[in-house]
């Protein structure tokens, strides 16, 4: 190979990447919007017949729309920011799938305890990180 072909061939297969990348994240983006509807439709059930509904499972649906709404927004934010993702996105899912945990397996306090620390370290760590940008950015 000539040493043109050499320096094209890194670009060649970091574009490939990047096309499998979108195009896979597409595809999930239209999954997620599928599974938030369907949430959405069952929280709408939940709520229009009151009499059937037990407050967990409500509680429950209600984190996982969260969940599904934070995960496309993150997609959004991937290609709205230049193909790359945000660290405090995936940090806000975190928080909201532990406090979906608390939510639905609360039997054990140790676990819940756990859990809640571990909330406690992404909040820290989602401090740290805006107070460093925002240090950067001064």
């Amino acid at each position: 190979m000539k040493e043109n072909q050499v320096d094209k061939f890194p670009l060649l297969i970091t574009g490939t990447l990047k096309y499998v990348l979108s195009t896979s994240l597409i595809a999930l983006a239209i999954v997620l919007i599928i599974a938030l509807a369907k949430i959405t439709y069952s929280l709408a059930l939940m709520v229009l017949t009151p009499s059937t509904t037990v407050p967990y499972a409500l509680a429950e649906q209600a984190v996982m729309f969260f969940l599904y709404f934070g995960f496309i927004g993150l997609i959004v934010q991937y290609f709205k920011s230049g193909y790359h993702f945000p660290l405090r996105y995936f940090i806000y899912a975190g928080i909201t799938a532990m406090l979906r945990l608390i939510i639905v397996s609360h039997e054990n306090a140790v676990d819940t305890i756990l859990f809640a620390g571990a909330i406690l370290i992404m909040v820290i760590a989602l401090c740290l990180l805006l107070y460093s940008n925002k240090l950067r950015n001064i």
